[in-house]
């Protein structure tokens, strides 16, 4: 389900500076983040019956959830799975259960977006055409569309990108003085429990508030580049530090790619 956000500089560094001085918790449990164990919940469709799934999104990834590798992966989950944003990123097996339509075979999904009227306080899907056909036995796909809302089985499971290095987009109406980045590509767990930037030539680590979504920023200035970016990850605590990722002369609105990600 498609909720565009109509955010812009100004209104994300008022957000900003409501958060800042807030703590952010950081889960220090299981090491992996893949559940072997199957969970009940519901799904839906939206959208063309093939099609790759809404634009944008609750999330902030915008155009990115219209090319591989999100194409088609893209989901939209009810709050209990969003999180206020915080699951954001996580990646999710998903899987029907009548044998005489559903095949043994589940699809991934990857949370873009949320649907705040589904589910009831439950666990809930809201698939791509596309997705929701792929649970299907061969050729009984638009069948399985027919039946609207199913009951499904998920699991949490390692988001794996491929080649892709963990990237950082800076967001439309950062200055020196209000920085705000959305992390793109993040292998593993997806998702996100605490972001922190350090300036050229400081030791220190600044941390980072939580926007909505994805994104993150921090009220402080002048900020000074290059910055290298630490990120922890929310549900098992692991920790990654890209050195000087953002240069300098960045610019708002472009991406910056890493050299490494979790795996």
């Amino acid at each position: 389900m498609q909720h565009p956000r109509g955010f812009s500089g100004f209104l994300g560094f008022l957000l900003c500076l409501v958060l800042l001085g807030s703590c952010t918790s950081v889960a220090l449990g299981k090491r992996n983040v893949s559940d072997p164990h199957w969970h009940p919940a519901t799904a839906t469709w939206y959208g063309s019956p093939d099609g790759d799934g809404s634009d944008g999104g609750a999330c902030g990834y915008g155009t990115l959830v219209d090319v591989k590798p999100l194409k088609a992966r893209v989901g939209s989950v009810s709050p209990v799975l969003f999180k206020n944003g915080e699951g954001c990123g996580e990646c999710y097996k998903v899987r029907c259960l009548d044998k005489s339509i559903c095949s043994r075979r589940a699809v991934t999904v990857i949370v873009t977006d949320e649907c705040p009227g589904c589910g009831n306080g439950r666990s809930h899907f809201d698939l791509s055409g596309a997705a929701f056909g792929r649970m299907a036995i061969a050729g009984e796909g638009t069948q399985l569309r027919n039946r609207g809302e199913i009951p499904v089985v998920f699991r949490r499971t390692a988001c794996k990108y491929g080649r892709k290095n963990i990237a950082f987009q800076v967001n439309e109406g950062s200055t020196d003085y209000w920085l705000s980045l959305l992390v793109e590509f993040e292998d593993g767990d997806g998702d996100i429990g605490s972001m922190h930037i350090r300036e050229a030539g400081s030791s220190e680590w600044l941390e980072m508030n939580h926007l909505w979504g994805a994104n993150w920023c921090i009220i402080r200035g002048p900020l000074k580049g290059p910055f290298s970016v630490k990120l922890t990850t929310l549900s098992t605590g692991r920790a990654l530090s890209a050195r000087d990722v953002i240069p300098r002369n960045w610019s708002p609105k472009a991406t910056y790619t890493s050299r490494l990600n979790f795996f």
